[in-house]
């Protein structure tokens, strides 16, 4: 204890120098988790003799300690048998005892609420012996100190963790001054300008934390040095503490996710903050719920960049609140990787996370699924993203934040918030599946062209035209079978395997035989040469066989078409319609194979060159195979309609 808290204590007056012992106190919290972080290293060092060391320097410069005073070195810890040999084991011990009773002093003195209970648990602990004299230190040891489970037992870092959040409170209620909101003690004239400017910040967004506790501030003096601390919320070992000393802000920051730690190391991409590398500690930090810890520091260039710097820092916090319970419960509708892309947009837009969870939006999607199984017969179940696609669940579910935020933020009823989820998706949902039905409607429209290219080379070999105008038709057709076949691609990349969309998506990649079949007709009638065929018995059957496979296709693209045009419920008249409109192409299929014959025969009962036969024959098949495709394809839309649409 300094000289003068010794000289107030013995004027009897101890409680005069509650402020002063509540700052050191803090200042031992620091150094305290300082030296559980060099405990951990070494272990794991000796564990693991060939991972180098960390560079602790901005950990220990953040704790208020001289680079050549660390009590150990954790290079120089290794293996005994059960336990691990490090020189200054006890120095180090020492020095945790010291700042535990450092910080229980003033939890005492001030007759904080929980001071007893933490002075029972210190003493309890200081009768287990924590390490040997002869430098050495057992693994259960290990764990008394520094282990953060609180199934297992009490330990040195689960009081101080406790002791922390006691000691926030008392701040608190000691403060001489408030600030914006912050309780404020102890400090120059000239930091109120840095507190103001941190507090507006928090401030700022304060509202989107809605009835969670947490973000309750405070800042001190110590030295040279500035410190604010926020509370973040009630969860362990998560804690952020700001030192500023001039122009230079230091941030530690713990963290039981290493993934939201890791967020919140993103949302400072604009500035020029230099952190610590966390990951180099990672797993040292892993072991029994021991927290993570990292170390930022920034070098504003005037006044005024400080200040804004403290405000950004300020405005983010909120955003750690039940950032993990968020992240878990949008695990249903999206990826982990654009989950986490989604907190990060609402923290950058400042919309935040807590609205979504305050609204109950992740029950209101779910049920809004449930409720909507029956248009959705593929696989009920399949993620957001499944259904709609990554790009249209993302853009949903940032419908979803700023609608449940903005919505409670303007008193607006739960009830009409969930609507308007209901609603959203309801829209997303319909715009995926007409994607879909888009895509099979053009695909219906190149049908129709393909199956014009071949008509249009017959009618050319009627009239006596020569090879080029085959060549010519057949280069178009080739060209809009490619135009197909990108079309099925894009069916696949949007159809998510559920739903109408993904039936749509299988009628697409059937009808795209059709496409391949016309193409490869007008292909083969390239091969006739320039001959003249006007007289050939083949030619006027082959012509009527093109010209079915032409009106089929006409009669499936007013099906697709009249199929888009249904949203919800068909119908008797709509059905009647598109049910006449299938067995139009069943019966041109019938037909189909009639006129097939007629050209087997004419090609039978005429003398022609065995290239020019199988040109012919090639094509009449090519024709009938797309006929049948045709009729295959309306049938399945036939049984789809019968099944699904008429329970929509």
């Amino acid at each position: 204890m300094p000289e003068k808290l010794h000289i107030v204590e013995a004027l009897g007056e101890t409680r005069l120098a509650l402020p002063q012992l509540t700052q050191h106190a803090l200042a031992a919290n620091d150094r305290v988790k300082y030296l559980f972080t060099l405990l951990q290293a070494a272990c794991d060092h000796a564990v693991h003799p060939e991972r180098s060391v960390p560079d602790f320097s901005e950990e220990r410069a953040a704790a208020g300690l001289p680079a050549d005073q660390d009590p150990i070195s954790p290079a120089s810890c290794h293996m005994l048998e059960g336990g691990y040999r490090l020189d200054g084991a006890s120095e180090l011990c020492r020095q945790i005892d010291e700042a535990l009773q450092e910080m229980l002093a003033p939890l005492q003195i001030g007759e904080q609420q929980g001071a007893e209970e933490f002075s029972d648990r210190l003493s309890k602990l200081r009768r287990q012996l924590w390490c040997g004299s002869d430098n050495s230190i057992l693994p259960a040891q290990v764990e008394l100190l520094i282990s953060g489970n609180r199934r297992r037992s009490d330990s040195a870092h689960l009081l101080v963790m406790d002791m922390h959040k006691a000691l926030n409170a008392l701040q608190m209620r000691i403060s001489s001054l408030r600030i914006d909101g912050a309780s404020v003690y102890d400090v120059d004239k000239s930091d109120h300008a840095l507190i103001a400017a941190f507090m507006r910040g928090v401030n700022r967004t304060r509202s989107l934390k809605f009835d969670h506790p947490g973000l309750g501030t405070t800042a001190t003096r110590s030295g040279k040095c500035l410190i604010i601390q926020n509370d973040i919320g009630t969860t362990d070992a998560h804690v952020l503490v700001v030192h500023v000393e001039k122009r230079r802000v230091t941030l530690t920051y713990t963290d039981v996710h290493m993934q939201r730690l890791r967020f919140f190391r993103s949302l400072f991409e604009a500035w020029e903050v230099h952190w610590e590398d966390t990951l180099s500690r990672e797993d040292q930090a892993t072991e029994d719920g021991l927290y993570h810890l990292c170390v930022s520091v920034f070098e504003a260039r005037d006044q005024t960049q400080l200040e804004e710097y403290l405000a950004h820092l300020g405005s983010r916090i909120v955003y750690l609140i039940d950032w993990n319970r968020a992240r878990k419960r949008l695990r249903p509708f999206l990826t982990k990787g654009a989950a986490i892309g989604l907190l990060k947009w609402a923290a950058d837009n400042d919309c935040g996370h807590m609205g979504f969870l305050c609204a109950g939006a992740e029950q209101v999607i779910l049920e809004s699924l449930s409720g909507m199984a029956n248009q959705l017969p593929g696989n009920y179940g399949a993620s957001l993203e499944e259904l709609l696609g990554p790009e249209s669940a993302l853009l949903f579910m940032r419908y979803v934040f700023r609608t449940s935020t903005d919505g409670l933020l303007a008193g607006r009823s739960e009830a009409l918030i969930r609507d308007e989820i209901r609603a959203e998706l309801a829209n997303h949902l319909h715009a995926a599946q007409q994607d879909v039905l888009g895509i099979a409607t053009e695909q219906a429209c190149l049908i129709v062209e393909l199956a014009a290219a071949v008509r249009d080379i017959l009618l050319a070999v009627a009239a006596g035209e020569n090879g080029d105008v085959f060549s010519r038709h057949a280069a178009r057709a080739k060209a809009w079978e490619h135009e197909a076949d990108v079309l099925v691609n894009r069916a696949r990349e949007s159809a998510h395997h559920s739903g109408r969309a993904a039936f749509t998506c299988d009628l697409v990649e059937s009808a795209d035989d059709v496409a391949d079949e016309l193409e490869d007709a007008a292909f083969h009638m390239t091969l006739l040469g320039d001959d003249n065929w006007q007289e050939s018995a083949w030619l006027e059957p082959l012509k009527s066989l093109a010209a079915l496979v032409h009106a089929g296709g006409q009669y499936y693209l007013r099906a697709v078409v009249m199929l888009c045009q249904q949203r919800h419920a068909v119908t008797r008249e709509d059905m009647q319609e598109l049910l006449e409109t299938i067995h139009h192409i069943v019966a041109l299929e019938r037909e189909s194979d009639t006129v097939h014959r007629q050209v087997k025969v004419a090609l039978a009962s005429q003398s022609i060159q065995m290239a020019r036969f199988y040109a012919v024959s090639q094509c009449a098949c090519n024709l009938e195979a797309a006929m049948d495709q045709l009729m295959h394809v309306a049938l399945t839309l036939r049984d789809y309609l019968l099944k699904n649409v008429m329970e929509e």
